[in-house]
């Protein structure tokens, strides 16, 4: 009996983590009917079933799940040590594609002089991720690591340096009543509508940068939700809500339109650098380094 080959464990390991066939055909740039060609294989070879099939989901069969226990680090493992000979045999070379969300700050971009002057054979790209979407960029391979807005709770990803520690301002137009205020209290934010996150961010993540309460539990009201920060801003100059940025932020997107107040009784704001556990190379650790580096030098 010929033993699996890479492409049928491959397809067992997309399948058994996406339940779904065309997710993980997606996943692997196959059609559908080939995860299941190759999960026939796959079978036939181990000489049971892996997979139970209904109309409605995908579950593994107790055999399924003990391969799945084994090969799934076993797998990553020799990836690893695949993905670590190549680039020591390249050098930190090739490209690094770095995402950010909204500006990316001084620390970021002197990481990323930092990291160029280290390795200049290593070519990095700059891109803008969704605010709406701070971790799809990640899990789709769209960019190799990003700095994104803490919390960061997702279980595939890796929390490198955190990083950028800023206090929090309210975003209000500049005839809302609390724009004649110096400070506010986050007591205060049950007085006004905060206009919130859609799209595929993560509740947990949506709650952080719009509390749905303040910390001794008022309800605050939902204003309308946005994609983008800008989109944000200008529903704050129409004076449709508040906005809970960080005081860069607000520095860096402010308009005469826009009154920035200091908030205090929230969590102060911070920065983390984020990749895929699986996808991790040779150059986003090294860039991992230059950023904890920058980090260091600015505390």
């Amino acid at each position: 009996m010929s033993s699996p080959d890479t492409r049928e464990l491959e397809a067992f390991l997309a399948l058994a983590e996406e339940r779904h066939f065309g997710r993980a055909g997606e996943r692997l740039y196959v059609s559908q009917s080939r995860i299941s060609q190759l999960l026939r294989s796959l079978e036939s070879k181990i000489g049971a079933r892996l997979v139970e099939r209904t109309s409605r989901r995908v579950r593994l069969t107790p055999l399924g799940e003990q391969l799945l226990a084994g090969l799934r680090p076993a797998f990553d493992a020799i990836v690893e040590t695949i993905d670590e000979v190549r680039d020591v045999a390249r050098g930190v070379g090739g490209l690094l594609r770095i995402g950010f969300q909204g500006a990316a700050n001084d620390q970021v971009m002197n990481a990323i002089a930092l990291f160029q002057n280290r390795y200049p054979e290593c070519a990095t790209e700059i891109v803008e991720i969704p605010f709406s979407d701070p971790f799809g960029p990640v899990h789709r391979r769209e960019v190799d690591t990003a700095v994104v807005l803490m919390p960061v709770r997702e279980s595939d990803l890796v929390l490198g340096q955190v990083f950028s520690k800023q206090p929090q301002s309210l975003a209000v137009a500049a005839r809302h009543p609390f724009a004649k205020r110096d400070v506010l209290d986050a007591e205060d934010l049950a007085a006004c509508s905060l206009i919130g996150v859609h799209g595929a961010a993560p509740a947990y993540w949506r709650h952080a940068q719009a509390p749905v309460v303040t910390p001794q539990g008022r309800p605050i009201p939902a204003g309308p939700a946005v994609s983008t920060l800008q989109e944000g801003l200008a529903l704050v100059q129409a004076d449709r809500g508040a906005m809970v940025l960080c005081h860069p932020t607000a520095d860096y997107y402010g308009r005469r339109a826009v009154v920035f107040v200091p908030l205090t009784g929230l969590q102060d704001s911070f920065l983390a650098l984020v990749w895929h556990r699986h996808h991790e190379t040779a150059r986003t650790r090294a860039f991992s380094q230059a950023l904890a580096a920058v980090a260091d030098a600015a505390e």
